[in-house]
């Protein structure tokens, strides 16, 4: 089990703490940056700047923050508040670490609400499903703590969009960890990907939060999903289901690992079984993708249709013909009334899905 200290008491403590992947307590309020008139209260060490909406820090935006987080192994510290902004993390901060000055995710807030339809500024056409990202994430090494990560557009207020993906945060880099974070949206929220088809891109999330209506965990990263809440929302533009799915990723077929989601726990809003638990997404760029899941040990709430629980995205691309697999999962909406519609792995099978298996060398978690 993770250290229940601070990430700030982690980081004082030195990196070797940090690379074992403890994550903060939810409240915990052990460690603050920043004084009680503004200035850092102490310097954690000569790589760390403080973000401060109100200008008590080094830099009042996130992105400001990241633009002077030159040279690897850079912390952010981000005191609590809402930052309205978009952020492009560039792929030479390797080893960049983000943390939320209050050890608690709803403090620290990164939001903005563009969506795949939502024109660019300059009128040539519109952002796509990658640009909507509130944050772009591209470095190997990330590392952020106790933030949020959020997109707010909504479908209800833009009727005439037919691209109503909004992803809060797009993750590319190798060795990319979150904990204790929460990221929001609807559509194709926590974006879980790679920085190219042959790269395979190795992603921890431990303790985390994620909402969403359609694909909100979608990607073709090799990406463990450790202890996390899964929450799925009502669409109300919708009459009939399924409302959405929770996990659509897209693994290259030549990667042998695509998503493992452990001990975690799917809930919702919508009706008993109106939500799917996943559909394969394999996109035009890359038909040759194989997409594989493993949902193990962890608890599914009645909005996950038990008789069907996944769907295909594409016609030629069915479900069945994925690596789609679960093991000793538990709810109602696990339960097995149609067999050939779960598939399942033997214990000796289970064995070989781990996060050891899928992380390597990398040992983010302890």
């Amino acid at each position: 089990m993770p250290s229940r200290r601070s990430a700030l008491t982690l980081l004082a403590g030195g990196s070797a703490a940090l690379a074992l992947g403890a994550a903060p307590a939810a409240h915990a309020h052990a460690s603050r940056p920043f004084g009680r008139h503004g200035s850092p209260s102490r310097r954690l060490d000569a790589g760390t700047l403080y973000v401060d909406a109100h200008g008590r820090g080094d830099h009042t935006t996130v992105q400001a923050a990241v633009d002077a987080a030159t040279g690897p192994g850079r912390t952010l510290v981000i005191a609590p508040g809402t930052y309205r902004e978009t952020v492009d993390i560039p792929a030479d901060r390797t080893g960049l670490t983000l943390i939320g000055a209050s050890d608690d995710p709803h403090d620290t807030v990164i939001v903005y609400g563009n969506a795949n339809g939502t024109p660019l500024p300059d009128g040539s056409g519109t952002h796509g499903t990658s640009g909507s990202a509130t944050v772009t994430a591209r470095p190997a090494g990330l590392t952020a703590y106790a933030l949020t990560f959020a997109n707010d557009w909504l479908r209800a207020e833009h009727p005439d969009y037919t691209g109503t993906q909004a992803v809060a945060i797009k993750v590319q880099g190798d060795r990319s960890a979150f904990h204790a974070c929460r990221f929001l949206g609807h559509q194709d929220t926590l974006y879980a990907d790679s920085a190219a088809l042959t790269d395979f891109a190795r992603q921890y999330y431990r303790d985390c939060y994620v909402e969403g209506d359609v694909d909100f965990v979608f990607g073709r990263a090799t990406a463990v999903l450790d202890r996390c809440h899964f929450h799925t929302l009502t669409r109300s533009d919708l009459a009939a289901p399924p409302y959405g799915f929770v996990f659509a990723p897209s693994t290259a077929g030549a990667n042998p690992h695509g998503y493992l989601v452990l001990r975690s726990r799917v809930t919702g809003t919508a009706p008993d079984g109106y939500f799917k638990l996943a559909r394969p997404w394999v996109p035009s760029s890359d038909l040759t993708a194989h997409p594989m899941l493993t949902v193990r040990e962890c608890r599914l709430g009645a909005g996950i249709d038990a008789d069907e629980p996944y769907g295909t995205m594409s016609a030629g691309f069915p479900w069945q013909q994925q690596r789609f697999a679960e093991y000793r999962n538990t709810g109602p909406g696990a339960r097995v009334t149609v067999p050939a519609n779960r598939p399942r792995l033997s214990a000796s099978e289970a064995r070989l899905h781990t996060p050891a298996a899928w992380l390597g060398d990398w040992r983010p978690y302890r």
